[in-house]
């Protein structure tokens, strides 16, 4: 099966590169190339690919565009493809999910090795980014992780149907329960979660792992 790649970015020079690079290996393949951040979106969401390189130039407010991505497209890997550095911004995408990330002035072979890695889903950093602050940030997730609240099976279930797509009728009579029940632990799910609507309900979970997508 084809491992099909979503590139992102409004230069179509860099779009062209990609493009030639990608084409010398065989298994590889173009899927769509798009230049703003609601073609990306409708892209992704449609096509599902394996692995999206995002150039950051094409999206405001980075770790909100990143979740919009995931959300419409759980499965696929995000490689950011930047000119960017800035550790902030680097903490910021790393907390909303990509796990991968060249500079565009790295070398041709440092892209590719990210991309085998992603298709495998293993994370690639460029050698650039200092170990220290990729440690440095796995002990902060480690932290998170310890820190965020225990969910009972019920409430794991809930949440996965939610994740769905389903009703509160259609958990109900899946879990055979009420749906006044349903209510009840939707209502506290969100208040021991800290999210205000069912759609923040289900990001949180998909983000941090809850549920599977």
């Amino acid at each position: 099966m084809a491992l099909t790649i979503l590139i992102a970015d409004d230069h179509e020079a860099v779009r062209q590169g990609l493009r030639q690079l990608i084409s010398n290996h065989q298994g590889w393949v173009v899927c769509k190339e798009t230049d703003t951040l609601q073609q990306t979106l409708e892209a992704v969401s449609e096509l599902q690919p394996n692995i999206m390189i995002l150039d950051l130039s094409i999206i405001e407010g980075v770790g909100d565009a990143v979740h919009k991505i995931r959300t419409a497209s759980p499965h696929t890997e995000l490689l950011v493809f930047t000119m960017h550095e800035g550790e902030e911004r680097f903490r910021s995408l790393i907390a909303a999910g990509v796990r991968g990330y060249v500079f565009k002035s790295d070398s041709a072979k440092e892209v590719e090795a990210a991309i085998a890695a992603l298709a495998q889903h293993k994370p690639y950093f460029t050698g650039r980014i200092s170990e220290e602050l990729i440690d440095a940030l796995a002990s902060t997730e480690h932290t998170n992780r310890q820190q965020r609240p225990l969910l009972s099976p019920r409430e794991r279930q809930i949440i996965q149907l939610l994740a769905e797509g389903s009703s509160n009728k259609e958990i109900a009579i899946a879990l055979r329960i009420s749906v006044k029940t349903v209510e009840t632990h939707r209502a506290s799910l969100m208040k021991k979660l800290g999210v205000s609507s069912v759609v923040e309900l289900v990001h949180y979970a998909i983000r941090n792992g809850i549920v599977s997508s």
